[in-house]
């Protein structure tokens, strides 16, 4: 059974860090592609930041804040965010996918990711 666990999320004043985990458990995700994705209260899920070997990919909205690491011994995808907004408040998902052929723009897409975790909540105050 595959699980994707979030962790890492809190309250953070504007400008501050915080640090997202993703622990994978029931396979490894070494050689797929994984991203993070949040969603605001009455906005839709939003692409936030993706890997795939050493290809890494981020929105607009997060490029030189955000950073997106993995860790293949541990399996276990991060998510480190700095200078954050209150904008950036969110319900932040991990999400892994199974496609072996990956394009730079399946990134985006929620349909292409085929595992997801629970959420974990991010709230910036200003």
């Amino acid at each position: 059974q595959v699980q994707l666990v979030e962790s890492g999320g809190g309250l953070v004043q504007a400008g501050g860090s915080l640090r997202l985990s993703c622990a994978a458990s029931g396979r490894t995700f070494s050689s797929n592609a994984m991203g993070w994705f949040r969603q605001a209260p009455g906005k839709e899920r939003e692409f936030v930041a993706g890997l795939r070997w050493s290809d890494t990919y981020y929105a607009d909205s997060v490029k030189g804040r955000f950073t997106i690491s993995r860790d293949n011994a541990n399996n276990t995808v991060y998510l480190q965010m700095n200078r954050l907004q209150p904008e950036d408040t969110a319900v932040y998902y991990c999400a892994a996918s199974l496609t072996a052929y990956w394009s730079r723009s399946y990134y985006y897409t929620t349909q292409n990711y085929d595992y997801w975790g629970q959420g974990t909540q991010v709230t910036v105050s200003s």
